[in-house]
């Protein structure tokens, strides 16, 4: 691997190849030969640490192409001894303040036309926009509206939620209160475009939920079918969610209205006082234990014991939330503590791993009890890059998502398997099966591992994982036991399209499993001929035809796996696949700066080694390895110059019409798309990687979701300037220009419909 060493001021960098063992003390030695600057006036930081001697690199996760700083320490002799040293200027400290007298002048509670203080109303949360039960305990006039706007009437009511009746009330306006729901509603009832109150689950919509706002948008009421789809109003602002369709039919209540106290009927002044006949259920606060006081619950009551009893004896961690009675802590206490914050066991800091100012850093307990640690191996495992952690994270698909990922051609090529975990093609660095055991297998890799596993390109077989001993930081081993079919074994099998079986089965429809996303490493070219020459290629989508358990050479049982290919796109080892990847322009992509690291690694001056016999000895036999590269290179170079030279002219990436005419149409950011056209010319993967940069949202750092375009031309998802609006801050995320209170926060549709287009099915992760 390498990394980067930078000087403070910026005006020196050298990039160095090193190991993850490698010892800061060594470290400063290939500092001194590239940068000649001596050991003694090195001081080494990264990520705010100062490296020590005595320790290696792995010490402090440092990973590829990371920025070390250095900071070059003054030769005494240099300074200049008349300098002068101008005096701190000291500040002073004013005492006796003037205490600002605050009088509370008596509030003026007053009755306002539409409600009493005791009535028993709904109340509006204006965190998520759902509706609580509750009553008014207060009614004031509002400082901060002098007239009447928007319907209210220029008071703020206190209202209380039923639930939580110690809490401090809720300051509302009359909007955001009315009376109790009370008239339960039928499907023959209900008609497109009526307003209703519906129980709904944000995260879980097959689950019970809380109670909020809709707006019907279908019903349908057959004998066989019962449906209502409607439109739900979530948060303070009132934001739609489309297309929400409610599971409980059975409980849809009309929506209130707020009526003037001379227009009260005998009925609603029954309701404010009693309350409704029909009452309402909302989702359990534990979602483990469904609130079930009887039950025991580490979530919802003590973490320790799961008990929910003698709740004035529970302490709450500020970190983590959880409750702790204080007689089953370790060790317990008597009473409870009179601290500000308060911390459990679990996420309390232990301060003997703490490293204090002036102090060496200290060895984590994970790292003590690898096996590198421990000493007894030779191997120098930190140079490869499955040691090296990623730099970024795929986000336009989740971690179990199955089949192809937005924007990743078949043929696409990493030098590293590294790259193709972060493009979340295969996620797992060394592991050839990336699965779960409940859900099945995303992706596979194909890296020769086997010698009996048969490749014939559209058609492959697979053995299975596990049965090796792989204690001691081993890669691979000999097969030592049987292959059992659990955990990624398992996973694999249930991608076939038939149900999973302890002796193996065949799918009869095969191309009705589940998508099997494969990558063939370029290991495997000794035993496959459409394995790459180099590098890790994303061969496209295959099924598991059928799975079996065989005897293995090893003479222990494995599991083996038939896969197919099922895409429709052409095979880069075709003819049409070779064109189509000329097409697109998609060449070898390299790790950020790894080409120029390996640009510096030829023009640094060679390492200078001891005169001991063994390094004599090892340097014989470089050399004579040097000597028969150079002559191939020779020969290699006088055939070239007999050969004419072919020049081989990239194609680039066409967009498709499609997707041109929604471009167009994007007139607001037409100055954006000219600037991403420009890399047509190095094909689709840069012209993707334009997009993804210019239409990045500036607050959650990913591609953005139902973009709005403000005045500004800069792009947002619409919730994240939602959360921005509803913390007050009405300004563009990205320039602070001033957009208002009342702006209009419309989707841009065209640009929408095209990062669809151009990465389908992003959304999903939104």
């Amino acid at each position: 691997m390498y990394v980067k060493v930078r000087t403070m001021d910026g005006t020196q960098t050298a990039v160095l190849t090193i190991s993850k063992l490698t010892s800061i003390d060594d470290f400063r030695g290939m500092v001194e030969e590239r940068m000649n600057i001596n050991k003694d006036r090195q001081r080494l930081f990264y990520r705010g640490k100062q490296m020590e001697d005595g320790y290696s690199m792995f010490d402090y996760n440092i990973n590829v192409n990371d920025v070390i700083q250095l900071m070059v320490k003054p030769v005494l002799s240099e300074t200049n001894i008349n300098t002068t040293i101008k005096p701190a200027v000291s500040k002073k400290i004013l005492e006796g303040k003037e205490n600002s007298q605050t009088s509370q002048e008596p509030v003026i509670i007053k009755e306002s036309e539409y409600y009493r203080v005791g009535d028993l109303v709904d109340g509006k949360s204006l965190y998520d926009g759902t509706w609580w039960e509750g009553k008014i305990v207060k009614i004031v006039p509002n400082p901060n509206i002098k007239e009447s706007l928007d319907g209210d009437d220029g008071f703020l009511y206190h209202f209380v939620d039923e639930r939580c009746e110690p809490e401090p009330p809720s300051e509302l306006l009359l909007k955001h209160i009315r009376p109790r729901a009370h008239r339960l509603l039928h499907l023959k009832d209900l008609k497109p475009g009526d307003m209703i109150m519906a129980n709904y689950n944000l995260e879980e919509p097959q689950e019970r939920g809380h109670w909020f706002d809709c707006k019907v948008t279908q019903v349908i009421n057959t004998r066989t079918e019962k449906k209502v789809v409607a439109t739900v109003f979530v948060g303070a602002d009132s934001s739609p969610m489309e297309d929400c369709h409610i599971k409980l039919i059975d409980e849809l209540f009309a929506v209130e209205e707020s009526i003037k106290l001379t227009e009260r009927t005998e009925d609603m002044e029954r309701l404010v006082v009693q309350g409704s006949p029909s009452k309402r259920k909302n989702a359990p606060n534990c979602s483990t234990c469904k609130d079930i006081l009887r039950r025991k619950c580490k979530e919802c009551g003590c973490h320790q014991c799961g008990g929910k009893e003698d709740p004035q004896k529970q302490l709450m961690c500020d970190e983590c939330d959880m409750a702790f009675h204080i007689y089953c802590l370790n060790p317990p206490l008597d009473s409870i503590p009179d601290l500000d914050e308060w911390f459990c066991p679990l996420c309390k800091n232990d301060d003997t791993e703490i490293v204090k100012a002036g102090e060496k850093l200290k060895d984590s307990k994970k790292k003590a009890k690898m096996a590198s640690a421990k000493g007894n191996t030779s191997r120098d495992w930190g140079k490869g890059f499955a040691c090296a952690g990623r730099q970024k994270v795929c986000t336009i698909v989740p971690q179990n998502h199955f089949g192809p990922v937005p924007g990743v051609e078949v043929g696409t090529l990493w030098k590293f398997r590294l790259q193709a975990s972060e493009a979340g093609v295969h996620r797992p660095h060394v592991a050839g099966i990336h699965g779960r055991e409940n859900e099945g297998a995303y992706s596979i890799v194909l890296s020769g591992g086997y010698e009996d596993d048969e490749d014939n390109g559209d058609s492959f077989t697979y053995t299975g994982s596990g049965g090796r001993d792989l204690s001691g930081n081993k890669r691979t081993a000999e097969q030592s036991c049987d292959q059992q079919l659990t955990r990624m074994n398992r996973a694999l099998a249930l991608n076939c399209n038939i149900a999973i079986n302890e002796t193996g089965t065949e799918a009869k429809d095969w191309k009705g499993g589940k998508p099997v996303r494969v990558i063939r490493n370029a290991k495997g070219r000794k035993h496959s001929k459409f394995a790459p020459e180099e590098g890790n290629r994303y061969d496209g989508i295959y099924k598991v035809v059928k799975y079996w358990q065989d005897k293995g050479k090893s003479g222990f049982k494995v599991w083996r796996y038939l896969l197919r290919r099922d895409d429709p796109t052409p095979a880069p080892w075709t003819k049409e696949g070779r064109k189509r990847i000329e097409r697109l322009g998609l060449t070898m992509q390299y790790p950020e700066g790894y080409l120029e690291a390996q640009q510096e690694k030829k023009e640094a001056p060679a390492e200078e080694e001891s005169d001991s016999y063994q390094n004599k000895k090892a340097k014989g036999k470089k050399e004579k390895i040097k000597n028969r590269k150079r002559s191939l290179e020779k020969k290699n170079e006088e055939e070239d110059k007999n050969e004419p030279i072919k020049k081989r002219k990239s194609l680039g990436y066409s967009i498709e019409k499609e997707v041109e005419a929604l471009i167009e149409k994007d007139i607001q950011n037409c100055r954006m798309w000219e600037e991403c056209k420009t890399k047509l010319p190095e094909g689709q993967v840069c012209f993707l990687s334009s997009v993804q940069d210019k239409f990045l949202c500036v607050c959650c750092q990913e591609l953005v979701f139902q973009p709005v375009t403000t005045e500004c031309a800069h792009n947002v998802c619409k919730t994240c300037l939602q959360r921005s609006f509803k913390a007050e801050v009405f300004t563009c995320p990205a320039c602070r220009h001033d957009l208002g209170k009342d702006h209009e926060m419309e989707v841009n549709k065209p640009l929408s419909k095209c990062l669809l287009a151009l990465f389908p099915g992003y959304d999903a992760t939104r």
